[in-house]
């Protein structure tokens, strides 16, 4: 089991004959810790570890537990996936959406809700249900491609370019009624701010000297262009 966070309520787990792996920076609150408890002797404290022996650890374990409070995508549990790990976590940000529900157990951010989540995944380590490394190694390795995120990011620019352009009034309207009278009118002030610091910046910096950006994409695109463009640089003169 390997505990990327500490909490005294985890002694009860000690029982298990599985690595109970520390990895953080609190080195007075571990010495405190094990003060408390120095019947702990399964704990092995690692600390920080380089980039190329995470996975001679992970493939140790069988559950990979993150404590998260925010994150937007938490690699460290599509790493673990990877390795074949159970992971339970933190119900928190874009976790959620980074591995289907076979794969992870959420929990809220609250001591009860993890211990309940880890106890959840001990069971199902018990009875066998989990899958196993090599079945959820070639299924990660299938979720996150370059092509792939380059599709997923295309389609969110696309979105944005089609979404209609509010002028500065309903932009201010908006904001005093959807944030309440005093909190909207001071967001609506901070925006008229800001667009007037946009103007100062347009005048001082006027569009002409920013470099527009072209499309290279498509039969007419710059790329496109400039491929047959040396192509046919290179055809003739083999030809001649």
């Amino acid at each position: 089991v390997f505990i990327l966070d500490y909490d005294c309520q985890l002694i009860k787990y000690v029982f298990l004959k599985l690595p109970v792996i520390f990895s953080i920076d609190k080195n007075t609150s571990i010495n405190i810790f094990f003060t408390c408890f120095p019947k702990l002797y399964r704990v092995r404290l690692l600390g920080a570890l380089e980039h190329q022996e995470v996975r001679n650890v992970l493939v140790q374990g069988h559950i990979f537990l993150n404590t998260s409070l925010t994150e937007a995508f938490c690699m460290a549990i599509v790493e673990a996936a990877s390795c074949g790990l159970q992971v339970v976590s933190t119900r928190v940000g874009g976790i959620p959406e980074v591995l289907p529900d076979d794969f992870i157990i959420l929990c809220e951010p609250s001591v009860k809700s993890l211990c309940s989540g880890l106890e959840k995944a001990i069971s199902q380590l018990k009875s066998g249900s989990l899958l196993s490394p090599e079945i959820m190694h070639d299924k990660v390795r299938t979720f996150y491609t370059w092509r792939n995120v380059a599709k997923r990011t295309e389609k969110v620019y696309n979105r944005v370019a089609n979404e209609i352009v509010l002028p500065m009034g309903k932009r201010l309207e908006r904001l005093i009624t959807h944030c309440g009278p005093v909190t909207g009118c001071i967001f609506a002030l901070l925006a008229m701010l800001s667009f007037l610091f946009l103007i100062f910046l347009k005048w001082l910096i006027p569009d002409d000297f920013i470099d527009t950006a072209i499309d290279a994409t498509g039969l007419n695109g710059a790329w496109t262009r400039k491929y047959f463009h040396n192509k046919k640089k290179k055809e003739n003169i083999t030809n001649s």
